[in-house]
């Protein structure tokens, strides 16, 4: 799988822009000069999401109504069109595109793998469970359909289901019979994400760890009808769903060396227990480990995208790192060329970007 060349128009602090990539590129210049928005754009044709936000229209270039990002990814041209509601009767709009036919979001996502690793993937460990939710999707979305489905579905009707506990908790009343239809789809999706979750932690902790020697303990929030009815109560009075994937969370679990060898030994959340290095090296194992389950699941090796690591990594972390390019197409952002050994430099396409 290889991307080709992307068209940026609107997007971001970009007007109307084309890059093209090789096998292996590097893109240079100093902060605010646009390289953290290409690999944003990039990532959208991935996911059909921002890793950056959750409001479509932030995307757009100030003041535009209209936005696209178009890239050719082997013989497919993959385009996401993003409006902010004034060219469309007033709503907002994202719409995604393959060779111009139009496609739902579970069926664009997955056309051009890729794992992104930045320094605020550090965030993933020591910030909230939600991030750590985040990542789960990211990488299951990407390699399995019905996962997205799944994930759609469920969001869907959530939000249907949170409403009817805010108007029991307005009005005293509850209709069962609208709570049966809502709370049939939370567990059958709810069900499918909590399962193939659980592949994906079992896939983590059975997998070789050459960079940190970690276990990923999975805190899985399972929905079903005794549960939904257990926490009845107390679901009126928050207004919202108590259990269910959306509650889910994962710890990354650390051994302490002096105790012998093996997961018998005593672990500790590296949340808590970590030094900043050994947090660095935790999601770097992650990210490492998506990689490989992204090939093992479809047989192809996504695209690596570098975003301004040097900047936050130590030079053993960047060695790392560095001995993975060549094993797929990567694009690496950096404000400064001469963070790249000169002999891997002689391989790569250079980009230079001004402010």
């Amino acid at each position: 799988m290889s991307l080709q060349k992307i068209i940026l128009q609107n997007f971001r602090s970009y007007k109307k822009t084309e890059f093209t990539f090789e096998e292996t590129t590097l893109v240079v210049g100093p902060n605010t000069s646009g390289k953290s928005n290409l690999v944003e754009a990039i990532y959208l044709l991935s996911t059909g999401k921002s890793f950056r936000t959750d409001k479509d229209t932030q995307m757009l270039k100030f003041t535009e109504e209209v936005g696209r990002v178009k890239g050719a990814v082997n013989d497919d041209e993959l385009e996401v069109l993003i409006t902010n509601g004034e060219v469309n009767g007033g709503s907002q709009y994202k719409k995604f595109l393959v060779n111009g036919v139009s496609k739902r979001r579970v069926d664009f996502a997955g056309r051009l793998l890729a794992v992104l690793f930045s320094p605020q993937d550090l965030e993933i460990i020591i910030e909230s469970p939600s991030l750590r939710r985040n990542f789960l999707d990211e990488v299951l979305e990407q390699t399995d359909r019905n996962y997205r489905v799944a994930t759609t579905s469920y969001a869907k009707a959530l939000r249907q289901r949170n409403a009817l506990l805010e108007m029991v908790q307005e009005t005293g009343r509850r209709n069962e019979k609208q709570f049966e239809y809502w709370d049939n789809l939370v567990i059958e999706n709810g069900n499918i994400i909590t399962a193939k979750r659980e592949e994906l932690i079992n896939f983590l902790n059975s997998s070789a760890k050459d960079i940190f020697d970690c276990v990923v303990e999975y805190d899985k929030s399972l929905i079903s009808k005794e549960r939904l009815l257990q926490y009845e109560r107390e679901e009126v009075a928050a207004g919202v769903t108590l259990v269910g994937p959306h509650r889910d969370d994962f710890a990354v679990l650390m051994f302490n060396p002096s105790a012998g060898s093996g997961q018998a030994q005593a672990a500790h959340d590296v949340k808590f227990y970590g030094s900043r290095g050994q947090q660095r090296l935790a999601i770097l194992q992650l990210k490492m480990l998506q990689l490989l389950f992204i090939e093992q699941s479809l047989g192809e090796r996504p695209l690596l995208l570098l975003d301004d690591i040097f900047s936050e990594l130590d030079e053993g972390h960047i060695q790392l790192i560095l001995q993975e390019i060549g094993k797929q197409q990567t694009i690496i952002t950096t404000t400064h060329e001469e963070f790249i050994p000169k002999k891997l430099l002689k391989s790569m396409k250079v980009i230079n970007l001004q402010r």
